[in-house]
């Protein structure tokens, strides 16, 4: 099956970075998070294979998943799923991000689901109260493609990865929340946790990475009445993991294409097991540029965190 077909202004080659539409966050939900951004060259296959299981959320709603290179049904293999921001797409993520061809050649099952669509047709994810009010169940529905992926293939309970910007970067905090116990760590870029804590039963131990643009004006990294800032989405998940209560230096990264130098600051909280870590893109922004090495850099986090 093909990818997609993306309106004109998201297969403009001649850009190799996404752009944001105006940064507004009008009635709680965020601004567009569209990337303008190169197909990969692989076009994922539809989820919904002749002989699935015919769960309703995933008829209405199917997704879409990738199989690395040399799947063995016989091997437990680890399952990436990547949530994209508002107004996005599954598909676009996955391209913004550059993502597919590490994934296969990890060895990581890919699936990149799209959120629902709201009245003027952008998609978006019912994270938190940040966005966007009453709408679907995205945690039965998200937790439904999970269970469709292992009922698939050979899914290792102990390497589910969740992947999310913006919109999606609260949507894997929440997965995180309330299905813990299914996943072994997130990457949350962008996006940020519950404002009230008490919203989080975190029964369970999840390694967390925050990545966050120390200049985003869409979701500000210092967080607002309405969500806690980045160091905080934190030290939630370093005090929930049995971590130190203070950030120590982990060095530094050169992951944003558009920035001179290592500009993102590795800070992590000294954990016995887990994780919990903060990346802070200096003069990062909502959207960034990212250069060949974000991609497996957020792999190497993941795959060193496994669940017990």
């Amino acid at each position: 099956m093909s990818l997609p077909t993306l309106p004109t202004l998201f297969t403009l080659r001649s850009l190799a970075l996404l752009l944001l539409l105006p940064l507004t966050l009008a009635a709680a939900c965020f601004a567009d998070d569209k990337p303008v951004a190169e197909m990969p060259d692989a076009a994922p296959p539809d989820a919904t294979a002749p002989d699935a299981a015919p769960n309703p959320l995933l008829v209405e709603r199917p997704y879409q998943h990738n199989v690395p290179d040399g799947y063995d049904p016989a091997t437990p293999t680890p399952l990436l799923l990547l949530l994209h921001g508002y107004g996005a797409a599954g598909a676009l993520q996955a391209a913004y991000f550059g993502i597919d061809a590490h994934a296969r050649a990890r060895g990581v099952l890919l699936a990149f689901p799209d959120g629902t669509e709201n009245a003027m047709g952008d998609r978006f994810w019912n994270a938190t109260d940040v966005c966007c009010g009453q709408g679907p169940d995205d945690v039965a529905y998200l937790s439904a493609v999970l269970d469709d992926m292992e009922a698939h293939y050979n899914v290792d309970p102990k390497r589910i990865y969740v992947v999310g910007h913006s919109n999606g970067g609260f949507m894997a905090y929440r997965l995180a929340c309330d299905v813990g116990h299914r996943i072994a760590g997130i990457v949350s870029l962008a996006g940020a946790m519950w404002k009230d804590p008490a919203r989080c039963p975190a029964e369970s131990d999840v390694a967390v990475l925050q990545v966050h643009g120390d200049l985003d004006t869409t979701v500000e990294y210092g967080g607002t009445v309405f969500y806690p800032s980045a160091p905080q989405s934190v030290a939630f998940w370093a005090e929930q993991n049995g971590c130190g209560a203070a950030l120590t230096d982990g060095g530094r990264l050169d992951i944003e294409g558009g920035l001179a130098g290592e500009e993102t600051r590795i800070e992590r909280h000294a954990c016995t097991s887990g994780a919990a870590e903060l990346w802070t893109i200096e003069g990062g922004g909502h959207v960034p540029s990212f250069g060949p090495g974000w991609s497996p850099a957020l792999l190497d986090f993941l795959s060193a965190h496994p669940r017990p």
